[in-house]
């Protein structure tokens, strides 16, 4: 599952954090798995977070004294093709390099 196209217009951060959710959408994530998929300092997924949360396209809970964060319903769709990026593109982009 991919991020609908909607939301694919953010900044950067917010959409490889909204990517890493996708995956995961039904478990949810903690700050430190997410942050281990993302490769940014934390300030910038802090940032990012606050973000994505003031708009309504995370939700929080606190499970068994963890902190869990899901991505909302609607924002994750069927994984499209995008036609203008490439393979190598698209590796590029999950790498780290």
């Amino acid at each position: 599952m991919r991020v609908k196209p909607a939301y694919r217009d953010r900044d950067e951060t917010e959409v490889a954090v909204l990517d890493a959710l996708a995956d995961r959408r039904e478990e949810g994530m903690t700050v430190f798995e997410i942050r281990s998929r993302v490769d940014v300092d934390i300030d910038r997924l802090e940032d990012a977070l606050a973000e994505l949360k003031e708009d309504d396209l995370i939700l929080v809970s606190h499970e068994n004294e963890r902190t869990v964060i899901v991505p909302e319903d609607g924002v994750v769709g069927p994984a499209a093709v995008d036609d203008d990026e490439s393979l190598l593109d698209a590796l590029r982009r999950r790498l780290p390099l």
